[in-house]
């Protein structure tokens, strides 16, 4: 199965990036995951659901030991795949949850 991750590290700053975004960024570059995709406000990369699991947890403690307050995450199976369970059985939200992809 191949998922996708997308990711926000709080708090902004415009300037320049703060030290917990680069180490969530860093965390999914080092992971060699198939796809990465950094962007200004938020970051998506795609792989081997070991891989992309194995990223988030290194993202997660290294983005919050960096100072991150806040990190906002989702996790979509990729490629349009059903899985084992794994999917909201809708191709949305949980009940009542929201989707904040943009219906991507």
């Amino acid at each position: 199965m191949r998922l996708r991750v997308e990711f926000t590290t709080e708090p902004f700053d415009l300037d320049e990036p703060p030290a917990h975004a680069v180490a969530a960024r860093e965390a999914v570059e080092e992971a060699r995951l198939d796809a990465v995709d950094v962007g200004p406000f938020g970051t998506t990369a795609e792989g081997g659901a070991d891989a992309v699991l194995a990223a988030v947890d290194t993202l997660l403690r290294r983005s919050l030991a960096a100072g991150a307050t806040r990190i906002s995450l989702q996790v979509n199976v990729a490629g349009g795949g059903t899985g084992s369970g794994t999917g909201t059985g809708s191709g949305g939200a949980p009940e009542g949850g929201a989707v904040a992809d943009g219906g991507r």
